[in-house]
């Protein structure tokens, strides 16, 4: 099956799904993993999500492109499996806001709760909270500190290590023929999606001797810090030739700084992560040579996980969803077929 026809079978299958409700879910038709390790309710109550108040917890703007995708897909698999109420917050990147908003949703009446977390840290007064009366969480995204299956009953994400960063230092690899100079923009230090791509980077580039990293500086996940950085970077290491950026807000941010020094299109080779339309537009353009997606589309899945807890069936503490890598070879025909987000 080609990448269109697996993307469309996918998507096709997710959307089954969640209009059936709680319909049997095959979870490798929609993961690439999904740990043996299990969560299991030791007090069902076998209470349908229809009348069940669940709360979403966002922690970064919508005007991200990838926490957009994601807050579609919770709302849409919400209102698909006919859930009572769904409370939505948003953090806005602060997170103090995001523990208020969480105990706030626990105020509120909320009896399962799905979290996309800010940091790694943090979250514990709210997971105390939420534990004290018996309200599974489904984390989202990025890992967060907390004990399995009793401050959340499940991890979904993406492959941070492998999947991106190693696969993205052998693209880098194959653009540069072997040998670069690298500028790696990374993200908010210490995040624990930051740290994983920093180290599957890392990794990868040691099958490269002739790939080097001459300079790492943070974007903070922000365009504007991107394009600031870059364009410091092209001053005092004006024969970096290839960069690596670990989300797709900076990779914007690092094309407009290459615009205003006067390079061209694929003069300096790009490699991004998140696969949203804007970044694989920029493959078929010519600014970014690949693009790995993180997939945003959690909510079905989520969903049908939290209906298991409830039947007292077994919930995969840790679930890796497929995701694709954008290269020139299929980035038109994704973007013909309406594949990224």
């Amino acid at each position: 099956m080609n990448f269109a026809k697996l993307f469309l079978a996918t998507t096709a299958f997710l959307s089954a799904t969640a209009l059936a409700g709680t319909a049997p879910v095959d979870p490798s038709k929609i993961t690439q993993a999904q740990s043996k390790a299990v969560c299991i309710n030791p007090s069902p109550s076998h209470v349908n999500l229809s009348k069940l108040v669940v709360g979403f917890s966002q922690s970064e703007s919508n005007a991200n492109p990838f926490r957009a995708g994601e807050t579609k897909s919770v709302r849409d698999a919400a209102a698909s499996f006919h859930v009572k109420h769904l409370i939505y917050t948003n953090a806005h990147s602060d997170e103090a806001r995001q523990v208020a908003d969480v105990e706030s949703m626990i105020n509120q009446g909320a009896q399962a709760l799905v979290i996309a977390p800010l940091d790694a840290t943090g979250l514990q007064p709210a997971f105390a909270q939420a534990a004290a009366k018996h309200i599974p969480i489904i984390t989202l995204d990025r890992h967060t500190a907390g004990t399995i299956c009793t401050d959340y009953i499940s991890f979904m994400g993406s492959n941070f290590y492998f999947k991106q960063g190693e696969i993205d230092a052998k693209e880098l690899a194959k653009a540069t023929g072997g040998h670069a100079k690298i500028a790696e923009i990374q993200g908010a230090y210490g995040n624990s999606v930051e740290v994983a791509r920093t180290e599957g980077f890392a990794a990868g580039l040691k099958a490269y001797p002739g790939m080097k990293i001459v300079t790492e500086q943070t974007g903070n996940w922000f365009t504007t810090d991107a394009e600031k950085v870059m364009s410091q970077i092209l001053l005092a290491h004006p024969d970096v030739n290839a960069v690596y950026a670990q989300a797709d807000t900076m990779a914007f941010g690092v094309m407009t700084a290459l615009r205003d020094a006067g390079k061209k299109p694929g003069q300096v080779k790009i490699v991004s992560i998140d696969g949203t339309k804007q970044g694989v537009q920029d493959i078929v353009s010519g600014w970014i040579y690949a693009d790995d997606e993180t997939n945003p589309r959690f909510g079905p899945l989520a969903f049908y996980e939290l209906q298991n807890w409830f039947d007292g069936k077994p919930v995969h503490q840790h679930m890796v969803l497929t995701d694709h890598l954008y290269t020139r070879a299929n980035a038109a025909a994704a973007l013909k077929n309406k594949i990224p987000f």
